[in-house]
């Protein structure tokens, strides 16, 4: 929340151009506080009728509302799950990997990786969430300041590597037998299909976390088309896996794709697990 000496290092900054691009942070800012508290609301008062026993009029008349107002509120505002992302703005990172064209270094992003961030930011738009992008190269150690969704294995960048760290409920490893995925919950591990036997089928983790007062969320699949089966399976799926009482959620999902590495289904797995406040 912006302070009235950030108003006034706004309102007294000499360089315009600075000025405006502060001025439509904070304004982006804002918006996104606004439909998180009409979703507050909305939940308050699903609330008040289903632990209070009040009936919508009675939740109108102490709120000062019509009861027209507030069946208004119940339809128009965001659904609860939109807390699964944080207040907003989000920032999406993906990978940044680094191909060779014409004998030169050229830096891009893997089509799955695109599909993924594109799964993610129609979704987050349905939950009137504002969304950045940004990149994360092979040397990217941190996460970004303030709610964001990391999309990125373990072998991509350390950034992963150390959310994983943090981990108790599922985690990454190597061996001879290639990437898998361990489920610490059930003593199991989860290899893909792809790379054992070839089947189109490919497996992704996907863990919602706490951390800082904001939400991170970290998509990783064994290759990139498993993280485009976990945004997949979130763009329709969210309510599943979203729980307000938990400070750590993690669940596999498993995908299937076409010759051309399109996703055309997803499922859980195993999960969701939850750790909670």
């Amino acid at each position: 929340m912006a302070t009235e000496d950030e108003f006034d290092a706004i309102r007294n900054d000499p360089d315009p151009i600075r000025r405006g691009l502060r001025a439509g942070e904070l304004i982006a800012v804002y918006q996104q506080r606004s439909t998180e508290l009409a979703r507050l609301r909305k939940a308050a008062i699903e609330q008040a009728n289903r632990d209070l026993g009040l009936s919508f009029s009675e939740i109108g008349e102490r709120l000062g509302l019509t009861k027209g107002r507030i069946s208004q509120i119940r339809t128009s505002a965001p659904a609860p799950e939109r807390a699964f992302f944080g207040v907003g703005p989000v920032a999406i990172g993906v990978p940044r990997r680094i191909g060779h064209e014409e004998g030169r270094e050229r830096a891009y992003v893997d089509a799955n990786d695109e599909a993924t961030r594109t799964y993610l930011q129609r979704k987050l738009g349905e939950l009137a969430l504002t969304t950045t992008e940004f990149g994360i190269s092979p040397d990217t150690e941190n996460v970004p300041s303030g709610d964001c969704i990391i999309v990125c294995g373990p072998k991509s960048a350390p950034v992963a590597r150390r959310l994983l760290a943090d981990d108790p409920l599922l985690a990454f490893d190597r061996t001879e037998a290639g990437w898998s995925i361990i489920d610490n919950r059930r003593e199991g591990r989860h290899f893909s299909p792809y790379r054992t036997d070839g089947t189109r089928k490919d497996i992704g983790y996907l863990s919602r976390r706490i951390a800082d007062k904001r939400v991170i969320v970290h998509i990783a699949g064994v290759t990139a088309v498993g993280s485009e089966g976990v945004a997949h399976w979130l763009s329709t799926n969210l309510s599943t896996v979203y729980d307000p009482a938990a400070e750590l959620t993690d669940c596999i999902i498993e995908c299937e794709f076409d010759q051309d590495l399109i996703v055309t289904g997803s499922q859980l797995l195993a999960g969701p697990y939850s750790v909670l406040v």
